[in-house]
């Protein structure tokens, strides 16, 4: 089975070595990167990775500030994805769960009865006072989160997509994929979420604006869930900021995008399941001396960026306020308020 993962980066130099070498454990064939305006080595070690035959690394083709999704569209042309059997669109900060069979992709579409899609519903998993950056798997060092079947205030949580080959593709979204309005009843796609139940009518037609990309999480994740480490280390969420994301320049991480995600209230240790692999997979990787030595080169920079960060006075208040950060998201915070349950 040919699986094509598509992602976009700017300075994750020190976590692309994990992120491929747990898609790979999973069932990832390919890999389809778009990198732009990289300072901490993520695009020369592509580079490498890409001589090496491993991934494919394209500059991020956008011309605005819609980096994310003028990469998508360009993928949906590139013969890596055209290809795929199933495409799975994600970033590298998010890692699939699988709790089904042998915890493989595969294991995952035979158990959801081989649709059309498969859309896999977040789990944030928090800071939880963990402040020093370290080089050691994200998933082995952040084991807390929220309640999975709450998150925010709400019931529903964001989903990221499996898409088949044959899927009516009008366009591919960041979290989900799309097909036309006015495609027959009969043509649209036979699509589940994570325990292999059809995701809803509304969800699927895109009928609700305030849920294109998300729906109720309880009961939706028996077969695999989305671990999304979207915060890591207090020293790495600092230079996150700095970078801003794939998709607007320059975006400020308040401390409510912190908060909404670093409620530690749940511990979930399952996907520890793939540590041994993942670190002979990521030996592996690094036994190549060059493929090494970008790496730590890249590390090496990660640090130095927090240090330089921290010269500043305004990421000196950032980093104290985060500290001081109460970790009830706000949501949940306003609410126990209105019942009178907080001191």
């Amino acid at each position: 089975m040919k699986i094509t993962a598509v992602t976009c980066v700017k300075n994750e130099g020190p976590f692309l070595l994990e992120w491929i070498a747990f898609n790979r454990l999973i069932g990832v064939t390919d890999f389809l990167f778009y990198s732009n305006d990289c300072t901490d080595a993520t695009d020369r070690l592509l580079d490498l990775l890409q001589d090496r035959g491993i991934v494919r690394h394209l500059p991020n083709p956008a011309e605005g500030r819609n980096y994310q999704m003028e990469a998508l569209k360009a993928a949906a042309h590139e013969d890596i994805v055209v290809d795929a059997d199933w495409v799975w669109i994600a970033d590298v900060d998010e890692f699939l769960n699988i709790h089904a069979g042998d915890h493989t992709i595969p294991a995952l579409i035979e158990a959801c009865g081989n649709p059309q899609a498969i859309s896999l519903s977040f789990q944030f998993f928090a800071n939880d006072g963990i402040e020093d950056f370290e080089d050691k798997p994200v998933i082995q060092q952040f084991t807390r989160s929220h309640n999975p079947d709450l998150w925010g205030g709400e019931s529903a949580a964001e989903v990221k997509t499996l898409i088949r080959s044959d899927f009516p593709l009008q366009y591919y979204g960041a979290h989900r994929p799309f097909f036309r309005k006015k495609l027959p009843p009969k043509k649209r796609p036979s699509w589940t979420d994570g325990s292999g139940r059809d995701v809803q009518h509304r969800f699927k037609v895109a009928a609700n604006p305030r849920r294109i990309r998300k729906f109720p999480a309880r009961g939706a994740r028996d077969l695999a869930t989305l671990n999304h480490y979207a915060l890591r280390s207090l020293d790495s969420y600092l230079v996150k900021n700095d970078r801003g994301d794939v998709n607007r320049e320059h975006r400020n991480f308040d401390d409510s995008y912190w908060r909404d995600r670093n409620d530690p209230a749940w511990q979930d240790l399952s996907i520890q399941r793939y540590l041994p692999d993942l670190e002979r997979e990521l030996a592996t990787l690094k036994s190549d001396p060059e493929i090494g030595a970008l790496h730590d080169e890249a590390v090496a920079l990660h640090r130095a960026k927090r240090d330089e960060l921290l010269q500043m006075s305004e990421y000196q208040a950032m980093r104290d306020q985060l500290r001081a950060a109460s970790t009830l998201p706000p949501a949940e915070e306003k609410l126990l308020q209105r019942l009178g349950l907080t001191a």
